[in-house]
């Protein structure tokens, strides 16, 4: 015994879109706005805050990763390999940062133009020594602890525990980054 299937298809032109065009409802391309419980003003000063510290934090891993590729002299291999290390968990934590920018509504900086308006950390006219570079490196951990500690301020009267946690990672890190670099200067 044969039995056929009859299937049926709809067509549909294509010029008549309303048949295949997802249809708006009100107001459906506005995303929501943001309520987290920290007001615009407190996310656009807090977001500058961070913004300064993206630029100081992405200078810094340029620097050390400069210093990585051309330290020399008798503390090479030891300085290189904490190089490495540094700008290793500075590229890292650059996401962190730019993504909690975005979390909070406002759009991260990204370009050098920007980075060099905000930063607050002096890049070398040329290749320095290698004792240089570490004294270097020391001033530009501890620019990025201030940068972190004075947008910790602006988090913490927010109320955004969030970036202040952030932040405190932050600060860990770069302050004691500077002091192993500046132990070695002792």
């Amino acid at each position: 015994m044969l039995r056929s299937s009859v299937v049926f298809l709809t067509c549909f032109h294509p010029l008549d879109k309303e048949h295949y065009m997802a249809k708006p409802t009100k107001n459906s391309s506005a995303a929501p706005r943001i309520n987290i419980g920290i007001s615009d003003k407190d996310r656009a000063a807090i977001t500058g805050e961070l913004s300064k510290l993206l630029a100081d934090s992405y200078t810094l891993y340029l620097m050390t990763h400069n210093f990585h590729w051309n330290v020399t002299g008798p503390l090479f291999n030891t300085l290189h390999n904490m190089f490495m290390a540094q700008y290793t968990e500075e590229w890292n934590a650059l996401d962190s940062i730019a993504e909690r920018i975005r979390a909070l509504g406002h759009y991260a900086p990204g370009t050098y133009r920007e980075y060099a308006k905000l930063s607050s950390i002096a890049e070398p006219d040329s290749v320095p020594d290698a004792l240089e570079m570490v004294r270097m490196l020391v001033k530009g951990n501890e620019a990025v602890a201030k940068t972190a500690r004075a947008a910790f301020d602006k988090a913490d009267a927010a109320n955004d525990q969030p970036t202040a946690d952030l932040l405190t990672q932050r600060l860990d890190v770069h302050e004691k980054n500077a002091w192993m670099l500046r132990s070695l200067l002792q």
